[in-house]
């Protein structure tokens, strides 16, 4: 008895607590048990329920369905505003619901909080981030008794503090200093190197001995919901000596995540230490780099891309803290050969992280997923990633976005690319509306979901989604 049951079938259950009809199709994780009485065979009587699985409403005070995004597990951090209230302000995300944290900062009393309770006051995540791990714990911790249906919480039917999620509008989450690039997944590091050298020389000799990264502009980081316009730059033709300033033809989305930094600054020449790196990781986004092929192809030699990446990068509105991301650790990547020392962790720190990318025309409207991958495909960690970032001096500082580059999966339907996934143009993606595409097309909208799945809940990261606007006129 209590046996977890996985699958799908038709059978009509009912839940014990409220008596809704709920379809077994519909469960994650639903249990069987024994209820104490006997069947007229004589065998124990067993009922079929959520029961101890940690699902569906899971002692909240505000109700969500089983498959909600942002359940109590999660609690996420954002920046956002209403039309009645144009300050920008830090909530939680619970359901379909916002819990606006500047209306109940003074709820933050316990021993650490107690001296902080004005960083829920800021128009940013800036200063919560700047706080220690244990502060992110005992934040976590009050957040969930105030949001418990087992607690006597204060916020049981107080309205005022929760805002629907459908009447807010996001912004950025944080007051991005600097930001950095990755390209840390050895599929896309690989396939990509098939496709511009060959199968033998595909990874380069620094590759497996460092993380490779570069300094990317933190200016034109936008949240989800930005359109981004066309990129114009120079342009040099198959065959041609010369280039032409046109706009890009070889539009292409890059499938990313990346974390924000926490913990207090580090000083100019101060080192991270792999085993520390943990204390200055506060959460992870979903993120596109957008890319424009054919201006990084004329213009990547021998510093890497410029215009072909400057032009926007997007990012999802919710932070999801490393504490809610803990129960889906998995197995590092087997790094062949070992990495120096200061590379070397003494723990797992990969996580997986179901993700998906859509295309959605605006021609028809209809949404068609063009990739299935999952961040545990990463060979690099964050902690690597993070030392490494620092080995030589670089200082960094809370609020700084560290991305993870494209996270590609070894099958292709999990390349993380339109140029993995049509292969340097050779293929082409079908859509559900009938169309076709090798690479983004003007109206294109591009949404990157992502979540864990626990046992009868999820932990998701929202949508992180733009639109494709026509170039300007030169």
């Amino acid at each position: 008895f209590g046996s977890y049951f996985t699958g799908q079938c038709s059978l009509l259950i009912r839940l014990p607590s409220t008596g809704e009809p709920v379809w077994w199709r519909d469960l994650i994780a639903p249990v069987l048990e024994a209820d104490g009485t006997l069947d007229q065979d004589g065998s124990p009587r067993r009922q079929y329920y959520l029961g101890r699985c940690h699902s569906y409403k899971m002692d909240c005070i505000i109700n969500y369905p089983y498959d909600c995004e942002f359940p109590i597990q999660n609690l996420p951090y954002g920046v956002f505003s209403t039309a009645q209230d144009l300050r920008k302000r830090i909530g939680v995300a619970i359901g379909d619901s916002i819990l606006d944290l500047s209306k109940i900062y003074n709820l933050f009393n316990g021993p650490l909080l107690s001296n902080h309770q004005d960083v829920f006051t800021k128009s940013s995540l800036n200063a919560l981030m700047s706080l220690t791990p244990e502060c992110w714990k005992e934040a976590r911790t009050t957040l969930q008794s105030l949001l418990s249906s087992k607690t006597n919480s204060s916020l049981q039917g107080q309205s005022k503090v929760f805002v629907k999620m459908q009447d807010a509008t996001m912004h950025l989450p944080a007051e991005i200093g600097d930001y950095t690039d990755f390209y840390s997944s050895m599929n896309h590091a690989y396939n990509v190197g098939c496709m511009f050298r060959d199968p033998n020389n595909a990874l380069l000799p620094n590759w497996k001995h460092l993380p490779v990264g570069y300094h990317g502009r933190a200016s034109s980081v936008v949240v989800s919901g930005t359109p981004i316009t066309r990129p114009v730059g120079q342009v040099c033709p198959e065959g041609a000596m010369s280039p032409n300033l046109k706009p890009s033809n070889l539009m292409d989305f890059e499938l990313e995540m990346a974390f924000f930094i926490g913990g207090s600054p580090t000083k100019l020449g101060e080192r991270i230490d792999i085993n520390d790196a943990h204390n200055h990781i506060f959460g992870m986004v979903l993120m596109n780099d957008w890319s424009a092929r054919d201006l990084q192809k004329w213009e990547y030699v021998p510093l890497g891309p410029f215009l072909a990446k400057s032009f926007g990068t997007t990012i999802s509105p919710w932070v999801v803290t490393m504490d809610a991301l803990a129960p889906f650790i998995v197995p590092n990547a087997d790094q062949d050969p070992q990495p120096l020392s200061y590379l070397r962790q003494n723990d797992n720190y990969n996580f997986d992280i179901n993700l998906t990318v859509s295309i959605k025309p605006e021609s028809s409207g209809v949404k068609s997923t063009v990739c299935r991958s999952n961040f545990k495909y990463m060979y690099w960690t964050q902690k690597q990633q993070l030392a490494h970032h620092t080995v030589a001096g670089c200082n960094v500082n809370p609020g700084d976005l560290m991305a993870s580059g494209t996270i590609s999966g070894p099958e292709p339907e999990s390349y993380g690319s339109m140029l993995e996934l049509c292969w340097k143009g050779t293929k082409t993606v079908n859509l559900k509306d009938g169309t076709t595409r090798k690479f983004l097309q003007d109206g294109d909208e591009v949404i990157i979901e992502g979540f864990c799945l626990g046992e009868g809940y999820r932990v998701g990261f929202g949508q992180c989604s733009g639109k494709l606007l026509p170039a300007r006129k030169i």
